[in-house]
């Protein structure tokens, strides 16, 4: 049985726990260890959610499989991007799934719930930034309905960029 809870303050140290672990499952080839090393630490710390959480325009949800934590999302409302023509658009900035739980398509669960949240806060799509070398996430957006939009290079370190599909879910 699954459940998708709003984040709350008190949830800081279980996101922490959650991102540095989905991150290095998700990316941690996609640079030099000190490189993700050096990202997971700033920007998967417990000082980093525990900020994040106090600022309302962060929307942060956790997904349980059977009342174990199976992994999060963070959306952005009213986050216009300048290659998107519609200004009240949603940004999907995180959505991670811990490995052991992929098989369970808990993922799409969790995208489905924030694009519903999406559409009834009156956004007119959603959008994103994926690695270019993440083909399983790349496919889970194409199957879902996002479209290749651009390109964006995600500054993981001072001296590492990943390049990004820019992508875009039209509602």
């Amino acid at each position: 049985m699954t459940s998708i809870i709003k984040a709350t303050p008190k949830d800081f140290r279980l996101l922490a726990d959650i991102g540095k672990q989905t991150f290095i499952e998700s990316h941690g080839e996609s640079a030099a260890k000190k490189d993700i090393d050096a990202y997971v630490n700033e920007k998967n710390s417990s000082d980093f959610f525990r900020h994040e959480l106090t600022d309302s325009k962060n929307i942060y949800h956790i997904i349980y499989y059977n009342d174990t934590p199976a992994g999060y999302s963070k959306i952005i409302l009213n986050n216009p991007h300048e290659n998107i023509l519609p200004r009240n658009v949603t940004k999907l900035e995180r959505l991670y799934l811990l490995k052991q739980f992929y098989e369970l398509k808990l993922g799409l669960e969790l995208l489905k719930f924030d694009v519903s949240l999406s559409q009834n806060n009156n956004q007119a799509g959603m959008w994103l930034f994926t690695w270019k070398e993440n083909a399983r996430a790349i496919n889970f957006y194409l199957k879902n309905g996002f479209k290749i939009i651009g390109s964006y290079d995600f500054k993981l370190s001072e001296t590492h960029s990943n390049p990004n599909h820019h992508m875009f879910l039209e509602y």
